[in-house]
């Protein structure tokens, strides 16, 4: 398989996405699939749900299309592909029951649990993993479970962090432009998970045409699951899976921004004994609206956040700083340095600058205009009363706190 194949599949899903789209959106409204206000969406409701409907036929076809006849007939790569797709269709009849429906968690999480079975029955598994100087780890017996597991989780991720317009989306995107990137620099064993990835991302941007803000229609958990679990198939079936030293790193740091983002929710969750399943608003793109900015620019920022982690991980593919046996180039590895320094001022930029200190100029002038004697250490400890409980309103521009309550009766 040539470069030839990706391309054309990621043209043709995003023709695909971009034309069916619209009409899915309205197939969702004819059912009553429309999306209510919720704890953690950012959305006022009223939007019609289903494009991850869109997104599935979009992959399906640009896939079954472009998958050269080289990978074999009915076995090796092209037999998983096919039980990848028909378990991205579980997924996708799961999600579009819970738009319409809304089913219980428990029900739910069966449903991604099945819809993962079906390709690692077939196949799709990681079996061990290559850690640098310690070789392969095999799992054995465990490799199945622990890769529906993997499924589940990522599905999940995805679907967490879908709660502004076009964010999972954009992100899914990018994440599968790398991991496609590496999948197809890995191999011939590899080659079709590049295909899978390139379909991928030209589905999410063909539907990003009609999801970026304002969004007309919303992917719902019938596109994020899906994208969470097709990403997953990628990054077991394009690098994982083989013997690679990176294979685990690379999903892990092209992933690293949703994951990074629901394991702070779930720990709030967690200290604050809710359900994790529960929705909130304590995710990076809320914290992001909460100090003033735009869901256009919220959205673009976490876009270069998510780019740069992904070119972090293309970077620890190509970029020759270790011969895989302990040896380092001094030249290449000061390189590779550089970027993941590079990543990590900007991740501390975007969760320190942008979310702490603005949000502390903010509440420096709100505080004055109330009570203009209001000393360091009290507003030190505001903000970190806002931070802990998410109490800024991005509408209306003012913390609703008891303290302010009694300020403006006095």
């Amino acid at each position: 398989m040539n470069w030839r194949e990706p391309f054309v599949g990621l043209l043709i899903a995003f023709a695909i996405a971009a034309v069916l789209t619209p009409v899915v959106a309205r197939f969702a409204r004819t059912v009553g699939a429309v999306d209510q206000p919720r704890g953690r969406g950012l959305a006022a409701g009223g939007t019609p749900l289903l494009g991850g409907i869109a997104i599935f036929v979009a992959v399906a076809v640009a896939v079954l299309v472009t998958i050269p006849d080289g990978l074999g007939p009915f076995q090796g790569p092209r037999d998983r592909l096919h039980a990848i797709l028909l378990g991205a269709l579980a997924i996708t009849v799961v999600g579009a029951i819970d738009d319409r429906f809304e089913l219980p968690w428990l029900a739910k999480l069966a449903g991604q649990a099945a819809a993962a079975w079906i390709p690692v029955s077939q196949g799709v598994v990681v079996a061990n993993i290559t850690f640098p100087w310690l070789g392969a780890v095999q799992f054995g017996a465990f490799g199945e479970p622990l890769t529906i597991l993997a499924f589940v989780v990522l599905m999940n991720v995805v679907n967490f962090s879908d709660g502004i317009d076009g964010l999972a989306g954009g992100v899914s995107m990018i994440a599968a432009i790398a991991m496609g990137i590496v999948a197809w620099d890995l191999g011939i064993n590899s080659q079709h998970a590049s295909l899978l990835a390139a379909a991928t991302a030209g589905a999410a941007l063909g539907f990003l045409v009609h999801n970026f803000h304002p969004a007309r229609v919303f992917m719902g958990d019938t596109g994020a699951l899906l994208l969470g679990y097709l990403l997953a198939a990628i990054a077991v079936e394009g690098s994982v899976k083989t013997n690679a030293v990176l294979a685990l790193v690379v999903p892990f740091v092209v992933l690293a921004l949703p994951m990074l983002d629901t394991t702070f929710v779930v720990l709030k969750r967690l200290k604050a004994g809710t359900p994790i399943y529960s929705a909130d608003q304590n995710h990076f793109h809320h914290r992001l609206t909460r100090i003033g900015f735009s869901p256009r620019r919220t959205v673009l920022y976490l876009y270069v956040w998510a780019g740069t982690l992904a070119s972090v991980a293309v970077a620890l593919r190509f970029v020759p700083y270790s011969d895989d046996r302990g040896n380092f180039d001094p030249v290449w590895t000061s390189v590779i340095v550089l970027i993941l320094l590079a990543a990590m001022a900007l991740s501390f930029y975007l969760v320190v600058v942008l979310e702490i200190v603005k949000l502390r100029g903010l509440d420096t002038a709100r505080l004055r205009r109330i009570r203009p004697d209001a000393t360091e250490q009290e507003i030190d400890a505001d903000v970190a009363r806002v931070l802990e409980t998410g109490e800024f309103d991005a509408i209306t521009g003012s913390w609703a706190t008891a303290s302010d309550d009694r300020d403006r009766t006095a």
